[in-house]
């Protein structure tokens, strides 16, 4: 368990870490725009929602503590180049293969978790397991002010004695796990057709803000995008053993927890970036207090994770989830009204903080869980569709914000969590249209 979960860890906090330290990574290289920093985002979002399906389903055929280790190392390894880099293009491209490492670990380490647990301690396991997700999103933002007060270079390098030590204990420990011989092989053309699509999706969502929506280098991405996405589907429902089964869809929780996911992702997104940018932009803090401010999130976000497994025995899926999805809303709706120009942290931000920090921790592990609900052979390439989801709705709820905020004003702000609030509102229609009727 503490294997699994401190790789799960670690490849997640990556995404969320960088966005506080972009600043000072810019002043490392003079001579950088904006837009070529944000690339140290853009290509870890792009290239780990693409790549997540892929190797999900490759470990199921391969073995997945083989592919697992084999993340790590990478990760592990470019984590080092990214630490040392000496120009922005070296950095984002680490950056890129980072992205690559992370999306072999964190599909594959859920997937072992049932084999490695008996049946009774799976909700508890894949609970614990979605709740260091939650936590280590909500603590990219302090985790990252705290490094970027030493230098940039600690956000990569941390990744590296903590690597080496999964490594190792995860040879020791973990048990394979793999299809039976003469299983069929994962259709290529179904893979590469949908790698085509969430790469295409994802940069066309990530460039839309400043190509402008209207552009046609952006129409195009999204035409491209929706001609491979068509491409997938038709693989999807012919091939013989395409990347992404359709028998996965039979199961109503886990379409729903894969459309919800998608709208939960979005709006969390917004939270975590949106309430870093206010403070340091309007309020004027400091990155270090920015990210320390945030801190009263991750913190709430423990306290239920801890508990997931208790909640879910006495409650279900169903409602702690739809609980976490319409926390957000409220708070989103409570920073419209009590987050003004003049800082006010304790009265303003503060309680949407203990609200986010709710629906991080009750969220995320009832839907993630859903892959539990799959045939044990399909339980990685299940969480990767999952991740998938939760992937490319982070980089859409990431381009909208960048979108509604061109300059940091209260109004663009406001327009961004009127939008968390709307994808919390869907996120729990979602569940509750699509969810089990009854309570497990």
């Amino acid at each position: 368990m503490a294997v699994l979960g401190a790789v799960a860890f670690m490849a997640q906090l990556d995404f969320f870490v960088v966005n506080v330290a972009l600043d000072g990574i810019g002043q490392s290289f003079p001579g950088t725009s904006v837009a070529g920093v944000s690339w140290i985002l853009s290509a870890y979002a792009i290239v780990f929602a693409a790549v997540l399906v892929p190797a999900g389903r490759i470990a199921d055929h391969r073995g997945r503590k083989k592919m697992l280790l084999s993340g790590v190392a990478l990760f592990t390894l470019t984590s080092a180049v990214a630490a040392a880099a000496p120009s922005l293009g070296v950095l984002v491209g680490a950056r890129a293969l980072q992205a690559v490492g992370a999306a072999m670990i964190v599909p594959t380490s859920l997937g072992l978790l049932y084999p490695s647990f008996p049946k009774r301690q799976h909700t508890l396991v894949v609970g614990l397991w979605a709740g260091v997700g939650a936590i280590a999103a909500s603590a990219g933002p302090p985790v990252g002010g705290l490094l970027v007060t030493l230098d940039w270079r600690w956000i990569f390098l941390i990744n590296v004695p903590v690597g080496i030590a999964t490594l190792v204990a995860g040879a020791l420990l973990l048990p394979e796990v793999r299809q039976p011989r003469g299983a069929a092989v994962p259709d290529a053309a179904s893979a590469l057709a949908l790698l085509l699509a969430v790469s295409l999706l994802v940069l066309a969502t990530v460039q839309g803000p400043g190509w402008g929506w209207t552009d046609l280098r952006t129409v195009a991405l999204f035409a491209a995008a929706a001609l491979a996405a068509a491409a997938t589907v038709e693989r999807t429902l012919r091939a013989k053993a395409p990347v992404i089964e359709k028998q996965l869809f039979a199961a109503r929780q886990f379409t729903a927890a894969t459309a919800a996911l998608f709208l939960f992702s979005a709006g969390f997104a917004i939270v975590l970036l949106s309430t870093a940018l206010f403070m340091q932009e309007v309020w004027h803090f400091s990155p270090l207090r920015a990210g320390v401010s945030i801190a009263p999130a991750p913190l709430t976000s423990i306290a239920f994770a801890m508990n997931a497994g208790p909640i879910q025995h006495r409650l279900g899926r169903t409602a702690p989830a739809v609980t976490g999805t319409l926390a957000m809303a409220l708070a989103a709706g409570y920073w419209i009204a009590a987050v003004h120009t003049t800082p006010d942290y304790w009265g303003g931000m503060f309680p949407g903080l203990i609200l986010v920090g709710l629906a991080g921790g009750l969220t995320q592990a009832p839907l993630f869980a859903a892959a539990g609900t799959l045939a044990p052979e399909r339980a990685t390439t299940g969480s990767a569709v999952l991740n998938m989801s939760r992937q490319i709705g982070s980089a859409v709820g990431v381009a909208l914000l960048v979108a509604l905020t061109p300059q940091a004003t209260t109004t663009g702000f406001d327009h961004a969590w009127s939008v968390q609030a709307g994808a919390g509102i869907a996120a729990a229609g979602a569940l509750l249209a699509l969810g089990p009727r009854h309570t497990p």
